[in-house]
């Protein structure tokens, strides 16, 4: 089985959540290591559900400021 396709119940590998978010595979497995990204554990194996990573990266979304309506200081 060819590591970057999805498994039958549509989980994918490390090095595709990597590439899904644009990163390390090391970094991703650092991630994994804090537990600060959501994941499967079969055997010894590690599996993404490409949705929880879609709500993963949602939830660590930081909104950008706006500047028009900051209060202007005295």
């Amino acid at each position: 089985m060819p590591t970057s396709e999805a498994s039958p119940v549509g989980l994918i590998d490390i090095a595709a959540a990597a590439e899904r978010l644009g990163v390390s595979v090391r970094y991703v497995r650092r991630l994994v290591a804090q537990r600060r990204i959501p994941y499967v554990k079969l055997g010894h194996y590690l599996r993404f559900d490409p949705t929880e990573l879609d709500a993963w990266i949602d939830q660590s979304r930081v909104a950008a400021f706006d500047l028009a309506r900051r209060p202007r200081s005295a």
